[in-house]
């Protein structure tokens, strides 16, 4: 089992930054996909970030350039520094992780919400 507990989120104005983190404990060994999702009221859950244990990173069209994925393996966290945000990016952010069994995980999330 994987625990994921996220913190960073809050009420931003339109403009400003955050920085979400998921720190992960239990079984972590194994773990190659860290992800952010997004869900907010009355729509469909959104990939919003993911990075891989060797680094590579994607990121949804809407976010590019404004969030930034990364995580420190020491520390088994995973960050998303969100920059410029809009109201559109209100939602709650969950975090994700796929180890090498195909085991997924979830986190509570977080509530994220940009003010105009």
């Amino acid at each position: 089992q994987v625990q994921l507990v996220e913190s960073g989120g809050g009420l931003v104005q339109a403009g400003g930054s955050l920085r979400l983190s998921c720190a992960a404990s239990g079984s972590t060994f194994g773990i190659n996909v860290w992800a952010w999702y997004r869900q907010a009221p009355g729509k469909q859950r959104e990939l919003v970030a993911r990075i891989t244990s060797g680094g590579s990173t994607n990121y949804a069209d809407s976010v590019k350039g404004r969030f930034t994925i990364s995580r420190d393996n020491a520390k088994n966290t995973v960050y998303l520094q969100m920059n410029s945000l809009k109201p559109e990016d209100t939602a709650v952010y969950c975090c994700y992780v796929n180890n090498a069994w195909a085991r997924s995980y979830w986190g509570q999330g977080t509530q994220v919400t940009v003010s105009s």
